[in-house]
């Protein structure tokens, strides 16, 4: 009997079924891996945030930057020295590509938060559901408990 060199039909099936359930196996690690990478992000964003906000502050009378469509562009600009952020961040959690971090005042601008809409905003129309509020007291709400947020105040 001839000993045949290549492989069998049903080899190759069987090979094929193990890298298709290693694959089954990887996909949502790796999906996991990369929330986790913009869960990051957007932390360490949201610190230069804080950092470049209050270097305005001390740099610009003891006033916080006014909100608004451009606070983070005032920010990027040479309005603060030293220079923390040279162009504008966007919120890898927001479903619009190019869309800002949010920014919001206390009423009395004493205090200030920071966020990001955070994992489960996924739809453009969504992201005002997805937002954070801080009060004269400093104490920080949130519209959804998974917005990450960083502030002078607290919790």
């Amino acid at each position: 009997m001839k000993k045949s060199k290549g492989f069998t039909l049903i080899e190759l099936l069987i090979v094929m079924a193990v890298i298709a359930i290693l694959i089954a196996i990887a996909i949502p690690s790796f999906r996991g891996m990369q929330q986790e990478a913009r869960k990051t992000k957007a932390q360490g964003d949201l610190r230069v945030l804080k950092i470049a906000i209050e270097s305005y502050y001390k740099n610009n009378g003891n006033v916080y930057p006014p909100t608004g469509a451009s606070w983070e562009a005032l920010l990027a600009g040479n309005t603060i020295t030293p220079n923390i952020i040279n162009s504008e961040l966007y919120d890898a959690f927001n479903p619009t590509a190019s869309t800002d971090y949010g920014y919001a005042l206390s009423p009395s601008k004493t205090f200030y938060v920071v966020w990001s809409v955070g994992p489960l905003c996924t739809a453009a129309g969504s992201v005002a559901n997805y937002a954070a509020s801080v009060a004269d007291t400093g104490v920080v709400t949130t519209t959804d408990p998974t917005v990450i947020w960083d502030s002078n105040g607290h919790q």
